[in-house]
């Protein structure tokens, strides 16, 4: 690892601790003797998403975040939420050991877990997903999740 400071190619590893899906390390240059910080994490295999128009793009959980983020603008949940959604569906895409996901799956997984998370932020996600043509479609997603909530409640 070369040192920021002085491009020194040795360190010493001083701490390491476990930090959101990667490993940080706090290292001392053996040249220069000035600390610095490095992450490490695992490097996992690429995923490709296939749209619904059959394009194919990697798999980018900055997207994910922003669609929830979206979804959830002016609603009473936290930005710990929100990360925590982005971690579950980019951990069930890597474990799902695939290198091709649909777009339509994703969808399906942030749809789930928002629907736990806020009813309304739900909605909002599912109206820009599923395209709904009119407000029969509308609807009938809405007495579809007004079913589930009942069967919840009894």
């Amino acid at each position: 690892m070369k040192c920021p400071a002085c491009g020194y190619s040795e360190s010493k590893v001083l701490d390491s601790r476990p930090a959101d899906g990667s490993i940080r390390r706090r290292r001392e240059c053996l040249g220069c003797q000035r600390r610095f910080t490095t992450y490490e994490r695992i490097e996992e295999t690429p995923v490709m998403v296939i749209k619904k128009d059959g394009s194919r793009q990697l798999f980018d959980r900055n997207k994910i975040r922003d669609g929830i983020m979206h979804a959830c603008q002016k609603r009473p949940v936290s930005y710990e939420e929100i990360e925590g959604l982005v971690k579950e569906v980019e951990s069930a895409v890597q474990e799902a050991q695939v290198n091709e996901i649909s777009s339509a799956k994703i969808g399906e997984m942030i749809m789930e877990g928002l629907k736990g998370i806020d009813e309304v932020a739900y909605v909002r996600f599912a109206s820009v997903y599923r395209r709904f043509k009119d407000i029969n479609t509308f609807m009938s997603e809405l007495e579809s999740l007004l079913q589930e909530q009942k069967k919840g409640d009894d």
